[in-house]
């Protein structure tokens, strides 16, 4: 559940507009749907997007070291309360707020309310489109079995 958590606070914090605090519809024009990689204070990084059910799904290394996690979150796990973007988390008895603070046109940095010192620095990353070659030539297009009984 700790883990989860801090992928929440990681992943979800990433919501921003041009530099100072963004609202909460500021932030969800600009983190929904992109991918960010984050860098939180005490080592923890990774990378995640937040889809436009607020569902999260990422990675997260714990401090910096061993191995890499894949983590997903349901829909519902962010909510607007007021201005704020907040976490609801099943079996989490608190529900904690985010300050998102917009760096820069591509950055942002997210905090639990009331806790500045615990922070992760989140960027945007562009993804490339990858092109598969394929140097064994044209495809082959053969009927399959079914259509050549028919």
């Amino acid at each position: 559940m700790v883990r989860a958590f801090l992928v929440l606070a990681g992943l979800l914090a990433a919501v921003p507009a041009l530099a100072g605090e963004m609202t909460a519809q500021e932030a969800r024009r600009f983190i929904v749907g992109k991918m960010f990689y984050y860098n939180c204070f005490e080592g923890t990084r990774g990378h995640g997007r937040v889809y436009s059910d607020v569902s999260v799904a990422g990675s997260i290394q714990i401090r910096g070291e061993g191995r890499v996690h894949f983590a997903a979150l349901p829909p519902g796990t962010l909510r607007v309360r007021g201005e704020s973007v907040c976490a609801s988390l099943r079996g989490l008895p608190i529900h904690p707020c985010f300050n998102l603070v917009r760096t820069s046109g591509e950055s942002f940095r997210g905090s639990i309310a009331g806790l500045g010192f615990a922070y992760c620095n989140f960027t945007r990353r562009y993804e490339r489109a990858h092109v598969v070659h394929n140097h064994a030539g044209p495809l082959a297009l053969r009927p399959s079995l079914t259509a050549e009984r028919e």
